[in-house]
């Protein structure tokens, strides 16, 4: 697809999104710990995510019949089939299963659009949409990024750190190596502010500027990341494999992402011992 063609298909997507996040947000209304189930990863399984589900693939069906999904809750395709993909959607219906049972607000629909050149994928359009509050986050590759909320859309972008470096991180996947990236930061930074949140959220807060960094040496999927990969690319920042300045890509037969640090810029500077880590 051409870059025009991904801005016209931008606002179809976004309005998908928000027709399953009202689905989401009815699922909501009465969510408790018993409407999850656990899944053969051990993560849960609402009907929300399902829900979601249903309408994001119908809704794609519709719209790109010529461009398959790979859903969270539907990525039984076989790896011989993903393989030869040139292209596909790349969906979470609900991104923070976990933020949702604890009815914080910090879970999002995320629909990302994958281009293959050479078995590289590149998230290209990125659609993050938070159901409680109504906020959407859009990239598009070459063209820019966008917060939306309330139907007034203004463009965003990274910021540099000035006086205050703030570094998001997982609430619920702390550890060791987090721990030491953010202890880094401190031998480069005078001030350094850390905060916890949940979902890919937390990619979003790099790339309109109110965070800097958010090192991540915890396991993800890549339906977790690649619509906001997609917004924080658009908007100036970056997501590289942990320990590198590579970017980090996918491929459709691999769904289990490498650590990676997402920066508010290539000319970030890192702390002394980033270096690579093992697959998680």
């Amino acid at each position: 697809m051409s870059e025009i063609d991904l801005l016209h298909l931008t606002d179809a997507v976004r309005d998908l999104c928000e027709v399953a996040s009202r689905a989401v947000l009815a699922a909501y209304a009465n969510a408790t710990s018993f409407d999850a189930e656990a899944k053969n990863d051990g993560s849960p399984l609402t009907r929300a995510d399902l829900a979601s589900h249903r309408i994001i693939v119908e809704g794609l069906a519709h719209a790109t019949p010529d461009v398959p999904v790979l859903s969270e809750e539907g990525s039984d395709v076989p790896d011989a089939t993903r393989a030869a993909w040139t292209r596909y959607w790349l969906v979470d219906p609900l991104d923070g299963t976990k933020e949702f049972l604890a009815r914080n607000g910090e879970f999002t629909v995320n629909l990302a659009l994958i281009a293959v050149i050479d078995g590289v994928g590149t998230p290209v359009l990125g659609i993050v949409h938070q159901p409680v509050g109504g906020l959407t986050y859009i990239g598009v590759r070459g063209q820019g990024a966008w917060r939306e909320h309330a139907n007034e859309r203004a463009p965003i972008a990274s910021e540099t750190p000035t006086e205050v470096v703030r570094v998001v991180a997982s609430r619920s996947h702390g550890n060791a190596a987090t721990d030491a990236f953010i202890t880094g930061l401190t031998a480069l930074f005078p001030r350094l502010e850390h905060t916890n949140s949940g979902s890919s959220l937390k990619l979003c807060r790099i790339a309109e500027g109110s965070a800097h960094y958010y090192p991540r040496v915890a396991p993800t999927m890549a339906w977790d990341t690649a619509a906001a990969q997609a917004v924080v690319e658009a908007a100036g920042a970056v997501v590289w494999r942990y320990g590198t300045r590579e970017p980090l890509r996918y491929d459709a037969r691999v769904l289990r992402n490498p650590p990676f640090l997402v920066a508010f810029g290539d000319e970030a500077p890192l702390p002394a011992g980033y270096h690579p880590l093992a697959a998680l």
